[in-house]
């Protein structure tokens, strides 16, 4: 793995945002090169699934499992700038359990303007319900890779209330229209990671601008945790190195996900040898 790793790890200040806020936000995480060369895959990628959906060119696409669909999305996968944040957050025991591309065209110059609340929620499904504590355990952590640009409102925002990772439930206001107290738009430029907790409550918003927006989504999880897409990556494993595997979910047998050993979980290794024992501890 790119020992620049080491120059981007967690710092104290960092995890104090993320403790209180339940999201970071992490500038420049990806070079303007990066940036066109990723957004080239997706336009590409956008064109290919548009057709086969028979999607309309102001619909959004919504693909779930992206990250074999190319081999520039591996690069992301373990990106020097953002993996030691993850794993300053969650420990050495991690994998990715979910992708998801998103490309929001704008609106159709006819579409409805009719004020109406955002789709608020939770990540995590039935984990939600069947997790009877408040708060909820973190379990797993989301990066956001945003492409365009998103400086302004309107342009299909990415949308959160802080502080609202250590609440199972959201109030709403009584006319049932309005946003939460609190409501945030994230407005970033291109090449800016969000990391955020999965409990943060959070959501997209329309598109009302002429820029379509692009973002790439990275779950990242306990390695216990089952997996939410089918992780079909298969034809990528003999040209990853261990550490990739191990996200990609590589393991010795199901014991291994639950008692590993070194060979099941190589970042704890990595990290060992380069940060010393304190910091796979415990």
């Amino acid at each position: 793995m790119d020992t620049a790793c080491l120059d981007y790890c967690l710092t104290e200040q960092e995890r104090g945002e993320f403790e209180q806020n339940g999201f970071l936000i992490v500038p420049d995480a990806l070079p303007p090169q990066m940036v066109e060369d990723v957004k080239a895959v997706v336009d590409r990628l956008d064109g290919e699934l548009r057709a086969e959906k028979e999607l309309g060119p102001h619909e959004r696409l919504h693909c779930i499992d992206f990250v074999g669909k190319d081999e520039i999305f591996l690069e992301l996968l373990d990106w020097h700038r953002i993996l030691p944040k993850v794993w300053g957050i969650l420990s050495w025991n991690i994998q990715l359990y979910l992708s998801h591309m998103d490309v929001t065209p704008p609106l159709a110059p006819d579409a409805e303007r009719k004020k109406k609340r955002l789709g608020w929620h939770q990540d995590s499904g039935r984990l939600n319900i069947e997790i009877e504590t408040n708060p909820r355990p973190r379990i797993s952590v989301k990066v956001g890779y945003f492409l365009s640009d998103t400086t302004e409102t309107g342009r299909g925002n990415f949308h959160v209330i802080p502080g609202t990772h250590l609440q199972n439930k959201l109030e709403f206001p009584d006319d049932e229209v309005s946003d939460p107290c609190g409501t945030t738009p994230i407005c970033v430029p291109p090449g800016t990671a969000v990391i955020f907790d999965r409990r943060l409550w959070h959501c997209p918003s329309p598109n009302y601008s002429d820029i379509t927006r692009k973002v790439l989504f990275y779950g990242y999880s306990y390695r216990w945790l089952r997996p939410r897409d089918d992780v079909t990556v298969s034809h990528f494993m003999d040209r990853c190195d261990p550490i990739r595997r191990q996200l990609l979910g590589a393991s010795t047998g199901g014991h291994g996900y639950t008692s590993p050993t070194d060979e099941d979980v190589p970042l704890k290794l990595w990290i060992k040898e380069h940060l010393g024992e304190e910091a796979v501890a415990p």
